[in-house]
């Protein structure tokens, strides 16, 4: 575990990974530990559901073709679109990047008032691709080698190997982000290897955030 030593204290920590690197799985057990979690990712779910302005402007840009029967927007089908388009990725990202940050710091505004001396974990897919790790007193890496990344996207997502390929392109390479981040948990191994990692790191926050 890479560890940076920091003065001031920890509160608000931005987890982030590559994607199929298992953000997801760690955060969810930082939560157990008693972090408060904030997904990005599922705010971008609240920020697309029918009839919101998101979702009307997505439409708008990339037509009915992309809605599910029930009028939600079928994610697989827009990732297919946009991740072999970087200008139509680019439009999507316009209209749902600032929806999305706008809820977040709610959700943030919200914690800080109701829970006060919480730790905050949000868990932020493009975070060093959006210079958002300023944002945060510290941040958290969870890395899996771009080998594995493709693995999980294939099985995960029913994609093939170029499509996988692509979405990592979309993404600053994994192993560029292992000397931004302050920690790094590596989970490309067993579950219990990860959580050890995660116990060690908790522990160092608590003291962080006292």
């Amino acid at each position: 575990m890479v560890v940076d030593h920091h003065e001031k204290k920890i509160i608000h920590i931005g987890l982030t990974g590559g994607i199929a690197t298992g953000k997801s799985t760690v955060a969810k057990m930082f939560q157990g530990k008693g972090a408060k979690l904030i997904n990005l990712d599922k705010i971008a779910h609240e920020v697309m559901e029918p009839n919101t302005s998101a979702w009307k402007k997505i439409i708008a840009t990339f037509g009915e073709r992309i809605l599910l029967p029930d009028n939600t927007v079928d994610r697989i089908k827009l990732g297919k679109i946009v991740f072999s388009d970087p200008e139509k990725l680019r439009k999507l990202e316009k209209i749902i990047h600032p929806a999305v940050l706008e809820r977040w710091r709610e959700k943030v505004a919200r914690i800080s008032k109701e829970a006060p001396g919480s730790i905050i974990i949000s868990e932020v897919p493009l975070l060093f691709e959006k210079n958002l790790h300023c944002s945060f007193d510290a941040t958290i890496l969870v890395y899996a080698p771009p080998s594995v990344q493709i693995k999980r996207l294939i099985d995960r997502d029913s994609i093939t190997p170029d499509e996988a390929n692509r979405r990592l392109q979309a993404q600053i390479p994994i192993d560029e982000k292992l000397s931004l981040a302050t920690w790094i948990i590596y989970n490309d191994s067993t579950l219990e290897k990860t959580r050890k990692q995660v116990d060690s790191l908790w522990n160092k926050l608590l003291e962080l955030s006292k």
